[in-house]
């Protein structure tokens, strides 16, 4: 399933990104890898959502959401 479809409270974890190289690496940077646990903080319309990885709350937009493969933690 696609990191847009989770539901505010789920806790996944990421199994793939399909993202350009550049905005991959800076969420690298920022601690989120392929077998890091996300928390969906909350949702926004249109797939937009704020995240929490590893202690720290993050924004990001529907392009994004759309691009990460997530299962269930």
């Amino acid at each position: 399933m696609r990191l847009y479809e989770g539901q505010k409270g789920s806790t996944l974890q990421v199994v793939h990104m399909d993202l350009p190289l550049q905005t991959e690496r800076r969420l690298e940077v920022l601690g989120m890898l392929e077998g890091t646990k996300i928390t969906v903080v909350n949702r926004k319309k249109r797939g937009a959502m704020i995240i929490k990885i590893r202690g720290t709350r993050f924004a990001v937009g529907e392009s994004i959401t759309k691009s990460i493969e997530v299962k269930e933690a």
